[in-house]
């Protein structure tokens, strides 16, 4: 672990096949039901995260950037970020929400009322709510494995090398090193998520695109407005009871003077 402690996972999407290995050992290790999904005309499946979906490969396809003006696929695995300051931690009004001393944040299942204010307001649309238990879920990248010594089920199955597991300093050192090695190689590279966006990803990538490309905000941010509004929205309706149940007290109080 790095001095402070907090791991981190490297995605190298230079080095992403597209294989979908992580997708099924995080279903079989977490014992997650497949989705119901309708067809979308896309080699994409399931179409989305999901409550019983924690980690996807998005397919994203590039016209004329190819080979003799071929498409280009770029493929990402989308999960949650484990964001140092993490938008989900700060709008959960139950304290389901919380971060480990490695700094894996994870939904406590038993305290979660399924109130999806964690699922408007995360700026990279990762929580989602599960129907089955009415609550909202992600991934908690394997945080039962990790607290024994052992890696994430998804960083086992990779066959590239395309995921990466360890201290979080040391990831980081590792993802700017691979994106010196590809411009050297002449290629555009760039790291996604180091110290200076929402306190370091725990989960950050090497891309060879514009985070666009890969569906990713250029510079996400904490969704404060929308976080004001959803407090707002739940505290009006709540001072509208009080003021209600205060009236109806005074006229009984009054009636029986």
């Amino acid at each position: 672990m790095s001095s402070n402690g907090r791991v981190g996972m490297l995605l190298d999407t230079s080095k992403c096949m597209g294989c979908r290995g992580c997708q099924v050992a995080c279903k079989q290790w977490n014992q997650l039901h497949a989705e119901k999904t309708e067809f979308t005309g896309t080699y994409q499946n399931p179409p989305q995260l999901a409550g019983q979906t924690w980690t996807l490969i998005t397919f994203n396809e590039l016209p004329g950037k190819g080979p003799n003006g071929a498409p280009k696929w770029l493929f990402r695995k989308e999960q949650c970020h484990h964001c140092g300051e993490a938008t989900c931690l700060q709008v959960c009004p139950t304290g389901a929400i919380r971060k480990s001393k490695e700094g894996i944040v994870y939904i406590d299942q038993g305290i979660c009322a399924g109130c999806k204010y964690c699922v408007e307001t995360c700026p990279f649309h990762v929580p989602h709510p599960d129907h089955s238990t009415g609550t909202a879920r992600k991934c908690w990248l394997c945080m039962d494995r990790v607290v024994n010594g052992l890696m994430p089920a998804c960083a086992t199955a990779c066959p590239t090398g395309a995921v990466q597991f360890g201290p979080w300093d040391e990831m980081l050192a590792a993802a700017k090193a691979r994106v010196a090695t590809l411009k050297q190689d002449g290629q555009q590279a760039q790291v996604y998520g180091d110290e200076s966006m929402l306190g370091g990803l725990g989960v950050m990538y090497v891309l060879t695109e514009p985070p666009e490309a890969y569906g990713l905000p250029a510079q996400p941010r904490l969704p404060h407005a929308r976080i004001a509004v959803k407090w707002l929205l739940g505290v009006i309706p709540g001072l509208a009871i009080l003021i209600a149940v205060f009236k109806s007290l005074r006229k009984e109080a009054e009636a029986k003077a």
